[in-house]
């Protein structure tokens, strides 16, 4: 269970940077699952106009697997401490597969970033025709208009006059429906296109760079408990 004499000070080394690198990939794991849980709550109000569910899989794979990572990376940091061989096996193999189904979140996100735009376009036009039919879709296209602030697909002309309350702004802290007004000054000016394009752009940035740099953390944990197994007698 223990080091060779000869391989005392390379032994303690890597042992206390497999414990040092488990840390940081268990700090880097609650980030991602909190990230994951906050774009999951607070952003998934337009899941139904983005006309894929790429988005959406990439915050469940990364919510998924940061709670993996951070409980894997106590059982590694564990390992490496008490030098127990069978574990830093299994802390491997499943930190391997982690690390693989990660990384696919993560590209996920930027893959997403990059088609979002045609996706969504098409899903908006093809929802709007709905919006007094399906509740889902009329909550959905509320939620966007309301907090992002905009209306329509590229304007208000996309409702072609029958523009929902969800598109007005407030005035002295009331939301008074458009239909009250002769004038359009009340309506939200940007089309929900670009605004939520920039949104969803930004998000899935933020999900990518997440998920690709907590899997290349787990590369030092991975080199450091291979090391470790085969140092210890």
């Amino acid at each position: 269970m223990g080091f060779p004499s000869e391989m005392d000070g390379c032994g303690q080394f890597v042992k206390y940077s497999m414990f040092a690198a488990n840390f940081v990939i268990f700090v880097g794991g609650i980030t991602v699952f909190g990230i994951g849980i906050w774009t999951l709550m607070d952003k998934s109000f337009i899941n139904e106009l983005l006309g894929t569910n790429l988005f959406m899989g990439a915050v469940y794979i990364l919510i998924i697997t940061g709670a993996l990572v951070s409980l894997i990376a106590f059982f590694g940091c564990l390992g490496a401490i008490k030098e127990i061989k069978c574990m830093l096996l299994t802390y491997f193999i499943i930190i391997l597969i982690i690390f693989v189904v990660m990384l696919v979140g993560g590209i996920l996100g930027y893959v997403f970033k990059e088609k979002v735009r045609y996706t969504m376009e098409q899903e908006m036009y093809s929802s709007i025709k709905f919006y007094n039919e399906k509740r889902n879709i009329r909550r959905a296209w509320d939620d966007t208009q309301e907090n992002l602030q905009c209306c329509g697909v590229t304007s208000y002309a996309d409702w072609k006059g029958n523009i929902p309350d969800s598109c007005c702004r407030e005035i002295e802290g009331k939301k008074i429906p458009c239909k009250n007004f002769q004038t359009q000054l009340n309506i939200y000016t940007d089309g929900c296109l670009n605004v939520t394009e920039i949104f969803v752009k930004d998000h899935a940035s933020i999900l990518g760079a997440a998920g690709i740099s907590v899997s290349c953390l787990m590369l030092f944990g991975l080199a450091f408990a291979f090391i470790l197994f085969k140092i210890i007698e």
